[in-house]
């Protein structure tokens, strides 16, 4: 839901419109999803962005995929497909790094811990520290590959996942009607999808939970990866649940971020025997 929050206002900020009274047209899967649309008094005012290159890149999203490729797109898509669009350039950033982001987070959250057990009357002042220092690195690796120094003061505030949490269990307690951009069981809004697949798109939310609003279909380059990740998903939930490590690697290779069976091989293999409990994969 990364754009359900913080990125959804920078795109609005930059249309000089206010997020609270703006319809979001976004649709796709967690951290694979595309904003289509910005609808304020009945009028879509994407277009109007992306014809303005300068406005496209004053936002973070818009730096890390160029005005260029967003007016191709024809839509803002969420930050974590430059994975996806800038695929040898994230290899070549990533393979540079000296910790992974797991485990600079790890590493964090045991100095947090440390800390509060030293001095637990601070908790909350050393986790505003511990949380500022997470959104200060979150996303390096992505702005080292667009040329992006730091990120903007206002994107280290806090209010991501929290507050649409704490949005979606007001609305339910006190039947709010309001949207949000929430994962929910598709039912029938993508058809590329069956209705159990869990997808990412606006939902209507009020005492009676939470219901995806019908909406534009993905065009085909968007479907073909949500497709394909989709089975990606199905196959590492099949391979966990009946342990089996030949569906492990067909969920490995099948990934559009492995480019060959070999590698995913090497990474089933090399997960193995890093992480003990993995060891059940063996049919």
């Amino acid at each position: 839901m990364r754009l359900a929050g913080g990125a959804r206002a920078r795109v609005a900020h930059a249309l000089g419109l206010d997020p609270a009274q703006a319809w979001f047209d976004y649709a796709g899967l967690n951290h694979l999803g595309w904003l289509r649309g910005i609808h304020v008094g009945g009028q879509d005012h994407l277009p109007r962005l992306l014809a303005d290159a300068g406005a496209l890149t004053s936002f973070e999203e818009g730096k890390m995929f160029g005005a260029d490729w967003l007016h191709t797109l024809g839509a803002i898509p969420n930050e974590y497909l430059q994975y996806y669009y800038f695929t040898r350039e994230a290899v070549a950033v990533a393979q540079n790094v000296t910790k992974t982001r797991g485990a600079v987070l790890a590493d964090q959250q045991d100095r947090f811990y440390d800390a509060v057990r030293r001095d637990p009357g601070s908790a909350l002042s050393i986790w505003e520290s511990a949380r500022l220092e997470r959104e200060t690195t979150y996303g390096a690796e992505s702005r080292e590959m667009a040329g992006i120094a730091t990120r903007d003061e206002n994107d280290l505030e806090s209010g991501g996942y929290e507050k649409v949490a704490l949005a979606l269990m007001r609305a339910i307690a006190h039947d709010e009607r309001t949207t949000l951009i929430l994962n929910v069981r598709n039912r029938s809004t993508l058809s590329i999808l069956d209705a159990d697949a869990v997808v990412e798109v606006p939902c209507v939310v009020d005492s009676a939970g939470a219901r995806p609003v019908v909406i534009d279909q993905l065009p085909e380059h968007a479907s073909g990866l949500v497709c394909g990740v989709k089975a990606v998903d199905r196959a590492v939930i099949e391979a966990a649940v009946g342990g089996s490590r030949a569906t492990a690697l067909k969920a490995l290779a099948l990934h559009p971020l492995v480019d060959s069976v070999n590698v995913a091989r090497r990474l089933l293999d090399g997960y193995q025997s890093r992480i003990p409990d993995l060891a059940y994969l063996r049919t």
